[in-house]
């Protein structure tokens, strides 16, 4: 693979296969229709535009389709954006596959999988436990592809369970110095928190949101399937009411998406350490794109601010 396409300064024109991942329809103020092209390889994704679009260009530049482009890498008011010279679909003699270009976490599903298992032997309560191994071992499969977002933190294969693991270790550090948390609650309310997203989102490529997704949310879905693994497993009583509102209150405030404000010390707990994993990852990225003595581009999640990379940093 050449060169990531966020890795080309300013400027630079580039000549590179690249896999879009979404193709909006707009209509420009002569009236003339143009694609909004989000087009990703394994470094990231930038916007390109192609003007004058037709119904060929339509159907033919949608998502999950590879293309190879010409264009130029240009600042659009903070941000890389492409400017395309030439286009075209890719066919059998371009020897490139869909793999080449997704985005993965950095540690492998094997390895990540192995520290869940941990994790949930290490519970103590046996009804937490149950449960939670219940809706693990039923969503696994989509647990460990999904991403964890559909933009800002973690929207690459695999990003929902790299974003769980690390909360995990990070629930871990917490409790150890907080000897008070109850760590069976803390635990599986890091693993389930966002486990609905395996049906509010459409899959690890071009991820879109489905329908469940855009009526319910990953939140209402979890606390229905938390409901019905309990009923399921014949377990009744107060955890599966507790594991229900860490689900609830996990956004911490009703106008970031929470039905519920965390009412119990392990939810407040929950929510700053998602909170703080998800800031980390959108500030890292955004950050290993630019060079020490450089401001990132604005990023939207953390209230538009660009953050300057110190010139000592590597």
């Amino acid at each position: 693979m050449n060169k990531g396409i966020l890795q080309y300064d300013f400027g630079v024109q580039v000549d590179l296969y690249l896999l879009i991942k979404s193709a909006t329809k707009g209509i420009a103020s002569n009236g003339k229709p143009f694609l909004t092209l989000i087009l990703q390889d394994q470094s990231g994704e930038i916007e390109a535009k192609l003007w004058d679009a037709n119904e060929e260009d339509e159907k033919n530049y949608t998502g999950q389709k590879i293309v190879k482009i010409i264009g130029d890498i240009h600042n659009y008011r903070g941000k890389s954006q492409l400017k395309i010279r030439q286009i075209r679909r890719t066919g059998p003699s371009d020897s490139v596959k869909l793999e080449d270009f997704l985005e993965t976490a950095p540690l492998s599903q094997e390895d990540m999988t192995s520290t869940l298992t941990q994790y949930i032997f290490d519970m103590k309560n046996p009804n937490i436990q149950r449960i939670t191994r219940h809706l693990l071992k039923k969503h696994q499969q989509a647990f460990l592809e999904y991403p964890a977002a559909t933009k800002n933190h973690h929207e690459f294969v695999s990003g929902l369970v790299y974003h769980v693991v690390s909360m995990l270790d990070l629930a871990k550090s917490i409790a150890t110095l907080y000897p008070s948390l109850d760590k069976d609650l803390l635990y599986a309310g890091v693993i389930l928190h966002d486990m609905g997203k395996v049906v509010e989102l459409s899959g690890p490529v071009s991820t879109v949101y489905t329908v469940e997704g855009n009526l319910l949310g990953h939140i209402t879905i979890m606390v229905n399937e938390i409901g019905k693994a309990a009923e399921e497993l014949g377990i009744s009583g107060e955890e599966v009411l507790i594991l229900q509102h860490l689900v609830l209150s996990h956004h911490g405030k009703a106008e970031w998406g929470s039905p519920k404000p965390p009412l119990i010390k392990e939810a407040e707990i929950l929510h700053y350490i998602d909170n703080l994993d998800a800031k980390m990852n959108m500030l890292d990225r955004a950050l290993e794109r630019v060079k020490p003595g450089e401001f990132t581009e604005r990023v939207f999640a953390l209230e538009n601010r660009s953050f300057y990379k110190p010139l000592f940093h590597k």
